[in-house]
């Protein structure tokens, strides 16, 4: 089974001013964002991956741009990044552009926190087809990338926190409305593997630590009872 590496971008300037930024243009990673995206793309160049999608977003691109420099820096066959939309950020409609601090006093506001599924943004999008459109590209990219290269295939998407929140929760098997406990920090590192079973979540939310041994991981899709015993990367061997 191909592995997915969900990265999100790394910050903005709108993530440091407090702002939704939402799907609006001219919208790129700030100096913070830029460091965290290099070190992002440090980590994953113990890993060929086959290829990277990104959401269309100026910031996701830049963040993709890091990890695609860098997998060509460790003398590896170039890969072209792909854009789909599918991997946007959530129409926000009219919250978009304005303050999270004036946001947090709009009636909506609670139901966002309680219950997302119930969710439509004035203008925009509801958050349940955010989600829909968002696991059902993943998925569609984790079978192509598999009957490609193969079940040990690995390969990153590069989207929004909602997003990836939302593809998590999926993963993990929990309603929608659960997935705000889920965080995804900048330029996080999420790791799922879908199988014919089910998917696998390996990790959530990183941004530390050697992926190499996704290099070697095993294929089987059944779960170690008692928890296995874990990972051991190829430099350690």
């Amino acid at each position: 089974m191909a592995t997915v590496l969900l990265v999100r971008h790394g910050r903005t300037t709108a993530n440091a001013s407090g702002l939704l930024a939402g799907r609006a243009e001219g919208v790129s990673l700030d100096q913070i964002g830029r460091e965290q995206a290099a070190l992002t793309a440090d980590r994953l160049a113990a890993v060929p991956v086959v290829g990277v999608v990104s959401s269309p977003l100026e910031r996701c691109q830049q963040t993709a741009q890091f990890i695609l420099d860098r997998q060509t820096g460790a003398s590896r066959t170039p890969i072209d990044m792909n854009l789909d939309a599918c991997l946007t950020e959530c129409d926000y409609g009219q919250w978009q552009g304005r303050t999270l601090s004036d946001l947090a006093t709009e009636d909506l506001w609670s139901t966002v926190q309680s219950q997302p599924s119930a969710v439509t943004f004035p203008g925009g999008e509801s958050m349940a087809a955010m989600q829909a459109r968002s696991v059902a590209a993943v998925r569609r990219h984790d079978a192509s990338f598999e009957s490609i290269h193969g079940p040990g295939a690995v390969w990153v998407a590069v989207s929004h926190g909602d997003i990836i929140k939302s593809i998590l929760a999926d993963a993990l098997g929990m309603h929608l409305d659960l997935f705000q406990r889920i965080n995804v920090g900048p330029a996080s590192v999420s790791i799922v593997s879908y199988g014919t079973s089910r998917p696998t979540v390996y990790a959530t939310n990183t941004d530390a630590g050697d992926l190499s041994w996704l290099t070697n991981a095993a294929s089987s899709e059944d779960a170690p009872v008692g928890g296995g015993a874990g990972h051991t990367a190829p430099s350690a061997r």
